[in-house]
């Protein structure tokens, strides 16, 4: 198994005002002068992983990280009942990655990200191809409709137990419907204790759709936080109900604005939460990107993703891109 980069802690941080309100946290680490590279969280919600600093030599990359919109050591934080969402969408995420890339000085920048990360990697990527060097995303997620029924309906024929508790937490009148516009309304409840209920019970689905993974932490979502929880539920469900504001198909029909950019595209085969057939789809459209299958891996990962990563990261330090 690849060794990852010793911890390191960043040379620089702060928060990036962004309008509406809303400040962004970002770090840099590394070299101040090498090559930059943008890791961009999934979730959404889930806030920036301190470890990504590890997959970088930090004697070659100039490691960004930052925490999206209401989650993380962003402000206003999404738990809070009274933080508004109207102005967090995948529009206003990729308005901030470019305003953050301004803000650092960056030319151009390597952007490394899983899940839900890919999905915005994708969106930013096809707005601001120039902007781009390298692309590098495990777990790949287009979030279409089709992916969100699939994660929250559909896999239930695998986990009809689980899958059972997690629509019997709403209530009687929401649980034939659309389980995510359910879970919306319950995690944007005036009572604190149904949103606490929703939270918990969206995380022990998440934590479900994962449990045959080999992992470190048994329930890494309900592990988390109380406030960090509400976070990630209530951006995840209110990203979910809207598709992410991206037209069905979206960034597969714009792959032709990627053309020139390279990527690498890393995928367990075991993956439940985002079957491989969305990441064949997409190296099916962008024929610059390669597709690497994990064949012991699923959404979380394995200790052969893990190198398959570090190994595509340090190959675009040697590009010098």
């Amino acid at each position: 198994m690849v060794q990852l980069f010793p911890a390191i802690e960043p040379y620089a941080h702060g928060l990036l005002d962004v309008g509406h309100g809303h400040r962004v946290y970002w770090e840099t680490s590394g070299n101040p002068r090498g090559q930059a590279a943008l890791c961009v969280h999934g979730g959404p919600g889930n806030g920036g992983h301190r470890e990504s600093r590890r997959l970088f030599d930090p004697r070659l990359y100039r490691i960004v990280l930052f925490d999206q919109r209401g989650c993380g050591h962003s402000q206003p934080h999404a738990s809070d009942p009274a933080t508004s969402m109207a102005h967090n969408t995948t529009e206003y995420l990729i308005a901030d990655m470019e305003r953050l890339r301004e803000h650092l000085g960056v030319q151009r920048w390597l952007l490394y990200g899983r899940s839900w990360g890919s999905t915005l990697i994708l969106a930013y990527a096809q707005r601001y191809p120039e902007r781009v060097s390298g692309i590098v995303i495990a777990g790949v997620t287009m979030t279409r409709p089709e992916e969100i029924d699939w994660l929250y309906r559909g896999v239930a024929r695998f986990l009809p137990g689980a899958w059972e508790a997690f629509r019997d937490a709403l209530p009687r009148a929401e649980r034939d419907g659309d389980l995510v516009a359910g879970y919306d309304r319950m995690l944007n409840s005036p009572d604190e204790q149904a949103r606490t209920k929703a939270a918990r019970h969206w995380c022990a689905w998440e934590d479900a759709v994962i449990a045959h993974e080999p992992r470190r932490h048994p329930a890494p979502y309900s592990e988390q936080p109380n406030a960090a929880m509400l976070a990630f539920a209530r951006i995840c469900a209110h990203y979910f109900i809207h598709h992410a504001w991206l037209d069905d198909r979206q960034l597969l029909r714009d792959a032709h604005r990627l053309t020139g950019i390279a990527g690498v595209l890393i995928h367990g085969r075991l993956d439940l939460a985002s079957p491989l057939a969305t990441a064949w789809e997409l190296a099916a459209a962008w024929p610059q990107a390669r597709l690497q299958v994990i064949e012991d891996a699923g959404h979380i990962g394995s200790p052969a993703m893990l190198t398959g990563i570090v190994e595509a990261i340090a190959a675009f330090a040697e590009r010098g891109d």
